[in-house]
């Protein structure tokens, strides 16, 4: 599917094999799971490649990236960080593939997509309380994933009556 200027883009982004890093792509599964509409809504497992990330936000109207992160904080804890804020970061020493990340994937992306750069892209970042190998995700970080799954199903609901809206608005004219 490729994106509409209405549409909303949902990326998971970690790595299944490494406990609370999994949290991105575990909540896009859950929210398949739920049932998204077919039209409108793009869910994507970001995994660990961050330059698909720039690509995948290409043309949509929202954008949402979930992530595990480690800043110190107590395991779940939950950020929502406006992109704008994650564009910034320093070069990269040694650039090469497997050191590109979603977040690099902001600033390339601003670069690359230009025009077709989304306006709205929110970050939710999950504090992670393990990544070590083969481990299931913890209750807290499962309970966090939970909680930003319904504020991204919201989302959603948001974006299906507003298209909804503006269709029956083209359709009078």
């Amino acid at each position: 599917m490729t994106t509409a200027p209405g549409d909303l883009v949902v990326i998971g982004c970690g790595n299944l094999l490494r406990g609370d890093d999994a949290v991105g792509p575990v909540l896009v599964r859950h929210l398949w799971e739920r049932g998204v509409p077919d039209r409108g809504v793009l869910l994507v497992d970001g995994g660990t490649a961050g330059m698909d990330v720039s690509f995948k936000m290409r043309g949509a109207g929202k954008v949402v990236i979930v992530d595990a992160s480690s800043t110190g904080s107590p395991p779940g804890t939950v950020f929502q960080v406006p992109a704008a804020e994650l564009e910034d970061l320093p070069p990269l020493d040694g650039f090469h593939s497997h050191s590109f990340r979603w977040d690099h994937a902001l600033a390339f992306g601003r670069w690359l997509l230009g025009d077709d750069y989304p306006d709205d892209i929110t970050v939710f970042l999950i504090e992670a309380g393990t990544v070590e190998l083969g481990a299931e995700l913890t209750p807290a970080v499962q309970e966090a994933m939970v909680a930003v799954a319904e504020r991204i199903l919201s989302m959603i609901h948001e974006t299906t009556i507003q298209q909804t809206t503006e269709g029956q608005h083209a359709a009078c004219r």
